[in-house]
Protein backbone atom coordinates (compact mmCIF):
# COMPACT_ATOMS: atom_id res chain seq x y z
CA UNK A 1 0.00 0.00 0.00
CA UNK A 2 2.59 2.74 -1.54
CA UNK A 3 -0.46 5.19 -0.52
CA UNK A 4 0.11 4.98 3.55
CA UNK A 5 2.71 7.38 4.37
CA UNK A 6 5.55 6.04 7.17
CA UNK A 7 4.33 5.34 10.35
CA UNK A 8 6.56 8.29 11.98
CA UNK A 9 4.44 10.37 9.67
CA UNK A 10 0.86 9.20 10.86
CA UNK A 11 2.04 9.88 14.48
CA UNK A 12 2.93 13.38 13.58
CA UNK A 13 0.22 14.00 11.54
CA UNK A 14 -2.25 12.19 13.95
CA UNK A 15 -0.71 14.39 16.61
CA UNK A 16 -1.22 17.19 15.08
CA UNK A 17 -4.65 16.68 13.56
CA UNK A 18 -6.16 15.67 17.08
CA UNK A 19 -4.80 18.95 18.34
CA UNK A 20 -6.91 20.96 15.59
CA UNK A 21 -9.85 19.23 15.74
CA UNK A 22 -9.45 20.14 20.14
CA UNK A 23 -8.88 23.58 19.39
CA UNK A 24 -12.13 26.10 19.36
CA UNK A 25 -12.65 27.40 16.10
CA UNK A 26 -15.98 28.50 13.92
CA UNK A 27 -17.23 24.63 13.26
CA UNK A 28 -16.88 23.27 17.28
CA UNK A 29 -18.67 27.08 18.44
CA UNK A 30 -21.39 26.38 15.36
CA UNK A 31 -21.71 22.15 16.81
CA UNK A 32 -22.15 23.67 20.27
CA UNK A 33 -24.50 26.10 19.60
CA UNK A 34 -26.70 23.82 17.57
CA UNK A 35 -26.36 21.32 20.25
CA UNK A 36 -27.71 23.76 23.25
CA UNK A 37 -30.67 25.62 20.72
CA UNK A 38 -32.07 22.01 18.77
CA UNK A 39 -30.47 19.18 20.39
CA UNK A 40 -27.57 16.54 19.76
CA UNK A 41 -29.04 15.13 16.97
CA UNK A 42 -29.36 18.37 14.63
CA UNK A 43 -25.98 18.87 16.27
CA UNK A 44 -24.28 15.53 14.91
CA UNK A 45 -26.30 16.47 11.35
CA UNK A 46 -23.81 19.50 10.91
CA UNK A 47 -20.69 17.54 12.14
CA UNK A 48 -21.69 15.44 9.13
CA UNK A 49 -21.86 18.90 6.82
CA UNK A 50 -18.08 19.94 8.11
CA UNK A 51 -16.89 16.46 7.47
CA UNK A 52 -18.54 16.27 4.15
CA UNK A 53 -16.70 19.87 3.18
CA UNK A 54 -13.12 18.60 4.24
CA UNK A 55 -13.63 15.96 1.86
CA UNK A 56 -13.83 18.09 -1.08
CA UNK A 57 -11.01 20.10 0.47
CA UNK A 58 -8.84 16.53 0.28
CA UNK A 59 -9.85 16.32 -2.94
CA UNK A 60 -9.01 19.26 -4.04
CA UNK A 61 -5.48 19.80 -2.53
CA UNK A 62 -4.95 15.98 -3.72
CA UNK A 63 -5.02 16.16 -7.07
CA UNK A 64 -4.13 20.20 -7.39
CA UNK A 65 -1.03 19.63 -5.34
CA UNK A 66 -0.30 16.39 -7.52
CA UNK A 67 -0.93 18.49 -10.73
CA UNK A 68 0.92 21.24 -9.58
CA UNK A 69 4.78 18.89 -8.70
CA UNK A 70 3.69 17.33 -12.27
CA UNK A 71 4.18 20.54 -14.04
CA UNK A 72 6.75 22.31 -11.74
CA UNK A 73 8.60 20.43 -8.57
CA UNK A 74 9.99 24.15 -7.83
CA UNK A 75 6.60 25.18 -7.62
CA UNK A 76 5.49 22.49 -5.09
CA UNK A 77 8.90 24.04 -3.14
CA UNK A 78 7.60 27.07 -3.60
CA UNK A 79 3.91 25.82 -1.85
CA UNK A 80 5.48 24.23 0.89
CA UNK A 81 7.58 26.86 2.28
CA UNK A 82 4.89 29.44 1.70
CA UNK A 83 2.67 26.44 3.58
CA UNK A 84 5.88 26.79 6.40
CA UNK A 85 5.43 30.50 6.52
CA UNK A 86 1.65 30.36 6.86
CA UNK A 87 1.59 27.47 9.60
CA UNK A 88 4.38 29.69 11.84
CA UNK A 89 2.31 32.56 10.99
CA UNK A 90 -0.63 30.51 12.67
CA UNK A 91 1.14 29.72 15.61
CA UNK A 92 2.20 33.16 16.28
CA UNK A 93 -1.34 34.48 16.00
CA UNK A 94 -2.69 31.23 18.67
CA UNK A 95 -0.23 33.25 21.02
CA UNK A 96 -1.12 36.93 20.32
CA UNK A 97 -4.66 36.75 20.22
CA UNK A 98 -5.61 32.79 21.54
CA UNK A 99 -8.78 30.59 20.92
CA UNK A 100 -12.24 31.74 20.78
CA UNK A 101 -14.97 30.24 21.72
CA UNK A 102 -18.29 32.14 21.77
CA UNK A 103 -21.66 30.23 22.18
CA UNK A 104 -25.26 31.95 21.06
CA UNK A 105 -28.16 30.03 20.69
CA UNK A 106 -29.95 30.04 17.46
CA UNK A 107 -33.06 31.62 17.07
CA UNK A 108 -34.00 30.41 13.51
CA UNK A 109 -36.35 27.82 13.54
CA UNK A 110 -35.47 24.23 13.41
CA UNK A 111 -33.86 23.04 9.45
CA UNK A 112 -34.22 19.47 8.49
CA UNK A 113 -31.90 17.19 8.49
CA UNK A 114 -30.53 18.27 4.47
CA UNK A 115 -30.58 21.65 6.13
CA UNK A 116 -28.28 20.73 9.09
CA UNK A 117 -25.64 18.86 6.85
CA UNK A 118 -25.92 21.78 4.83
CA UNK A 119 -25.19 24.07 7.31
CA UNK A 120 -22.24 22.30 8.52
CA UNK A 121 -20.76 21.71 4.52
CA UNK A 122 -21.11 25.47 4.05
CA UNK A 123 -18.96 26.59 7.09
CA UNK A 124 -16.10 24.47 5.86
CA UNK A 125 -16.29 24.45 2.44
CA UNK A 126 -16.66 28.60 1.77
CA UNK A 127 -14.86 29.46 4.88
CA UNK A 128 -11.09 30.67 2.36
CA UNK A 129 -9.35 30.10 6.00
CA UNK A 130 -10.27 26.34 5.76
CA UNK A 131 -8.45 26.22 1.81
CA UNK A 132 -5.72 28.12 2.37
CA UNK A 133 -4.77 25.39 5.94
CA UNK A 134 -5.48 22.44 3.62
CA UNK A 135 -3.01 23.78 0.59
CA UNK A 136 -0.48 24.47 3.07
CA UNK A 137 -1.02 21.64 6.17
CA UNK A 138 -1.09 18.38 3.98
CA UNK A 139 1.63 19.15 1.66
CA UNK A 140 4.30 19.53 4.93
CA UNK A 141 3.66 15.65 4.81
CA UNK A 142 4.59 14.47 1.50
CA UNK A 143 7.09 14.75 -0.75
CA UNK A 144 7.79 15.90 -4.47
CA UNK A 145 9.22 12.80 -5.59
CA UNK A 146 6.83 10.21 -4.01
CA UNK A 147 5.31 8.47 -7.10
CA UNK A 148 2.19 8.15 -4.58
CA UNK A 149 1.96 11.70 -3.15
CA UNK A 150 -1.74 11.62 -4.70
CA UNK A 151 -2.48 8.65 -2.67
CA UNK A 152 -1.02 9.82 0.46
CA UNK A 153 -2.50 13.03 0.18
CA UNK A 154 -6.07 11.52 -0.25
CA UNK A 155 -5.01 8.96 2.83
CA UNK A 156 -4.32 12.18 5.43
CA UNK A 157 -7.30 13.49 4.41
CA UNK A 158 -9.70 11.10 5.11
CA UNK A 159 -7.65 10.09 8.07
CA UNK A 160 -7.67 14.17 9.33
CA UNK A 161 -11.44 13.40 8.91
CA UNK A 162 -11.62 10.04 10.88
CA UNK A 163 -9.24 12.30 13.78
CA UNK A 164 -12.10 14.89 13.77
CA UNK A 165 -15.04 13.81 13.17
CA UNK A 166 -15.14 11.88 16.82
CA UNK A 167 -13.81 14.79 18.52
CA UNK A 168 -16.31 16.92 16.96
CA UNK A 169 -18.95 14.10 17.79
CA UNK A 170 -17.86 14.04 21.73
CA UNK A 171 -17.85 17.89 22.19
CA UNK A 172 -22.06 17.94 20.73
CA UNK A 173 -22.84 14.97 23.11
CA UNK A 174 -20.82 17.68 25.91
CA UNK A 175 -21.75 20.89 24.35
CA UNK A 176 -24.07 21.69 27.79
CA UNK A 177 -21.14 20.93 30.34
CA UNK A 178 -17.97 21.60 27.52
CA UNK A 179 -19.58 25.42 26.23
CA UNK A 180 -19.67 26.18 30.53
CA UNK A 181 -16.83 24.78 31.70
CA UNK A 182 -13.87 25.93 28.92
CA UNK A 183 -15.63 29.62 29.25
CA UNK A 184 -14.70 29.23 32.60
CA UNK A 185 -11.60 27.94 32.38
CA UNK A 186 -9.35 30.47 30.32
CA UNK A 187 -6.33 28.80 31.02
CA UNK A 188 -7.05 25.60 29.38
CA UNK A 189 -8.05 27.57 26.11
CA UNK A 190 -4.35 29.33 26.77
CA UNK A 191 -2.75 25.43 27.08
CA UNK A 192 -4.41 24.34 23.86
CA UNK A 193 -3.21 27.75 22.14
CA UNK A 194 0.65 26.97 23.56
CA UNK A 195 0.54 23.34 22.00
CA UNK A 196 -1.33 24.46 18.99
CA UNK A 197 1.71 26.87 18.06
CA UNK A 198 4.53 25.05 19.11
CA UNK A 199 3.38 21.92 17.08
CA UNK A 200 3.08 24.44 14.16
CA UNK A 201 6.60 26.17 14.29
CA UNK A 202 8.12 22.76 14.77
CA UNK A 203 6.91 21.72 11.81
CA UNK A 204 7.92 25.21 10.17
CA UNK A 205 11.06 25.32 11.57
CA UNK A 206 11.46 21.71 10.12
CA UNK A 207 10.37 21.97 6.78
CA UNK A 208 12.88 25.26 6.27
CA UNK A 209 15.45 23.37 7.60
CA UNK A 210 15.07 20.72 5.10
CA UNK A 211 14.86 23.03 2.27
CA UNK A 212 17.70 24.70 3.23
CA UNK A 213 20.25 21.44 3.25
Amino acid sequence: MDFVPSLSTLFMFAGASLLLAATPGPDMTLSISRALAQGRKAALLVVVGTGLGIVVHTLLVAFGVSALITASPTAFLVLKTGGAAYLLWLAIQAIRFGSSLTVTKVTEARGGALSNVATGFSVNILNPKVVIFFMTFLPQFVSADDPAVTGKLLFLGFFFILIGMPVNALVVLAADWLAAWLQRNRRVMRAIDYSFAGVFSVFAVKIFLTQAR
